[in-house]
């Protein structure tokens, strides 16, 4: 590895409206010698059962991500200094083929991950949430799952199609890729179909903390049971942008009222420092439903929560 990781394009040389558009500004994998932390897009939506238009979910987050700066005064870490941050692109994926865009997913994941320590994908609908589960699975073995979310996807199937946004951790559990004493759901919020629906989740090992809790509970209290949950184990963090209200987050798919704020989340995350997070996901960011970047802005300040949770370079 270099020893000075080269960083995003500094601000005071070339206006932040101007110049390409990377993750943060931050350099093209194929312009550094090797890479600790890959940012890699997913522009697959094939999978969604309302509202398509997460294809365009990282183009959006790059764009929204142009006023991220080095130093994270929250986490008191530079992110950009400690790793080898990158953006690798984009992944081609066909988007008529639920099973061959799966596949193809699965397969570049592996191939990034055998040159980056840690990999931060932006979808892209949920559906990504599965191959990307699995090529961590073979290196870590059975995952802590963090889930974000409004919604459980741990349904079965939806017209009768097994691989949807909305059976990822169904699939995930039944594969045996999930930790079930370590993992968990938060934000759940929403009508379901059933009680049944709650039943079975937690039936595949995954414990619930519902939006009503952050208004009944402090928030220290919500991380610290979800650190005690978490555990010691190898921690996956899959964040579903519709976690948060419509307020925050208007440019999603299947939007659900009573959300978390972009504060809750952010804080959430950096709660999470010091545990052994090893990959991450941000997914369902549907621009075409946006204001204003909100929800761009929004997840693109999660990523970089995110990214200042990844492991930095051995030292």
């Amino acid at each position: 590895m270099a020893n000075n990781p080269v960083g995003p394009v500094d601000a005071t040389q070339v206006p932040r409206y101007a110049g390409e558009t990377t993750f943060a500004r931050l350099p093209r994998l194929a312009d550094v010698s090797d890479a600790d932390i890959a940012v890699w897009g997913v522009p697959f939506d094939g999978g969604v059962s309302y509202r398509p238009g997460a294809r365009f979910g990282p183009n959006h987050v790059r764009q929204s991500s142009r006023l991220l700066r080095p130093y994270n005064p929250a986490q008191e870490v530079e992110p950009f200094l400690r790793a080898q941050v990158a953006d690798a692109g984009d992944l081609g994926v066909n988007p008529f083929s639920i099973d061959e865009a799966i596949a193809a997913v699965e397969a570049g994941a592996r191939q990034l991950s055998a040159t980056s320590r840690s990999l931060l994908t932006i979808g892209g609908d949920h559906t990504i949430a599965l191959p990307l589960l699995r090529v961590q699975h073979e290196r870590h073995g059975p995952l802590a799952v963090l889930h974000f979310d409004a919604h459980l996807d741990t349904w079965d199937t939806y017209f009768g199609a097994p691989y949807t946004h909305g059976t990822p951790f169904r699939r995930a559990a039944e594969e045996g890729l999930i930790d079930a004493e370590h993992s968990v759901h938060v934000g759940l919020r929403g009508p379901l179909y059933s009680r049944l629906d709650l039943d079975e989740s937690e039936q595949m090992g995954f414990a619930a903390v519902h939006c009503r809790d952050f208004v009944r509970s402090p928030i220290d209290d919500i991380i610290e049971r979800v650190r005690a949950r978490l555990g010691n184990r190898p921690v996956y963090v899959s964040v579903d942008i519709d976690v948060l209200d419509p307020a925050f987050a208007p440019g999603t798919g299947t939007p659900e009222a009573g959300g978390l704020s972009s504060a809750q989340l952010l804080e959430v995350l950096r709660g999470l420092a010091g545990l052994d997070v090893v990959g991450a996901d941000i997914v369902e960011v549907a621009p075409a439903y946006d204001h204003a970047e909100i929800t761009g802005i929004a997840a693109a300040h999660t990523a970089y929560e995110l990214l200042s949770l990844l492991p930095g370079r051995p030292r």
